[in-house]
């Protein structure tokens, strides 16, 4: 119903992006984002496994409020077929709060900083407009969901247990 050849091609385009992130197409890739723990890290250094990835900053409320749930579940997944991967997307004057949040409450799982915070390449590519988001992708870097379950969200558990994790 748009009768605007400019907003048509923005729609179009935003579809066509769309259509990258459903069930079974290739992840978009990262690499090389600092890891807490030392060094750099991409995303195929998980291939042969199942990623859960959460999206998060600091200052956000509601990424902090899943906190609990991911710490529970990573521990309840220990040792099976599965990485959890946490990418903050602070920006660069913040990562000092980025790596004392992540020693004071003791996350777990990979914990990343995305190089471009917003602007970062994979942020883009996933569309990412609002966090927290969680991303599931299969051992061989395909999306099982590009908007997967909360940790919080009994759904996230049928979805391990529908993927035999």
């Amino acid at each position: 119903v748009s009768t605007s050849d400019e907003n048509d091609k923005i729609i179009a385009e935003k579809y066509q992006g769309l259509k990258k992130l459903t069930l079974g197409q290739p992840s978009p890739v990262f690499k090389d984002y600092v890891n807490h723990a030392g060094g750099t890290t991409s995303l195929a250094d998980f291939k042969g496994k199942y990623v859960y990835i959460d999206v998060w900053a600091t200052w956000c409320a509601p990424c902090l409020a899943e906190v609990p749930s991911l710490k529970k579940i990573e521990k309840q997944y220990h040792g099976k077929n599965i990485e959890f991967l946490s990418i903050s997307i602070d920006i660069e004057k913040v990562r000092p709060a980025w790596r004392k949040m992540v020693t004071d409450k003791k996350l777990g799982g990979t914990q990343l900083i995305a190089e471009s915070d917003w602007s970062s390449e994979f942020i883009k590519e996933y569309q990412i407009n609002s966090i927290p988001r969680f991303i599931m992708i299969d051992p061989s870097g395909k999306i099982v969901n590009s908007n997967a379950p909360r940790p919080s969200s009994p759904e996230l558990l049928n979805l391990f247990n529908e993927l035999g994790i």
